[in-house]
């Protein structure tokens, strides 16, 4: 057990700094006032029309870097700052999160194929970790727990994987189309390239970390058939 214990210190060490480097570069990128002028709010409703897209609302939420899209029932959701800011980092994610908003629109496969895993991940994470620690505590009776068990973690290790070219090619869509529409100058489009980077580090911190784990466990299970 004292190998999964080192390796999840070293990806929460790990995603700890990256995430306070994200905090850090937005708070820096959000006090550069947008020579647009525009709100994240605006930004969003403008990238929505310029793709055709009517039925996507976008709502203000609470809290801070919780912005995201939601498939379900179509709407992009701005954390409060990003909703009302004016700046290079509200621009980048409201243009981000209208980015999976366009990749639904036009069925992006990863986004489709990430969509179709979710009812079966929110099954195996309920149970998954119980069924895992059963496994290793039976291990020397039988395999079939852990195998069952490992199983499941593949699946959303397999998960966090689909979600990077997903978060890749929204932050490709916004920044693409920010640039486009001239909605930043060149330092400003720097600025929302190195949020937008810093943000999908996040992600495949996360990917590389259950990847790690999983690893983990596969060489418990080969450990016990040696």
């Amino acid at each position: 057990m004292a190998g999964i214990y080192l390796i999840g210190i070293l990806f929460m060490l790990i995603s700890w700094l990256v995430s306070a480097r994200l905090k850090s570069k937005f708070k820096e990128y959000s006090q550069t006032p947008l020579s647009s002028g525009l709100s994240g709010r605006e930004v969003a409703e403008m990238m929505l029309r310029d793709n055709g897209i009517t039925d996507v609302k976008v709502m203000s939420v609470a809290g801070r870097l919780t912005d995201h899209y939601n498939p379900a029932d179509k709407t992009v959701n701005l954390s409060e700052y990003v909703y009302e800011a004016r700046s290079a980092a509200a621009a980048a994610v409201a243009a981000h999160e209208c980015g999976h908003a366009v990749q639904h629109a036009q069925a992006y496969t990863f986004l489709k194929f990430r969509s179709a895993m979710v009812p079966a991940l929110s099954i195996a994470s309920r149970y998954m970790q119980w069924i895992i620690l059963i496994g290793i505590l039976m291990l020397q009776t039988t395999a079939l727990p852990l195998t069952i068990g490992v199983v499941l973690f593949a699946l959303t290790t397999v998960f966090s994987f689909v979600t990077l070219p997903v978060e890749f090619d929204a932050s490709k869509r916004a920044l693409a189309w920010i640039d486009q529409r001239g909605i930043v100058t060149r330092q400003e489009h720097g600025m929302a390239k190195d949020a937008l980077k810093w943000a999908a580090l996040t992600y495949v911190v996360a990917a590389l970390g259950s990847l790690a784990t999983l690893l983990y466990y596969i060489s418990l299970l080969m450990g016990r058939r040696d």
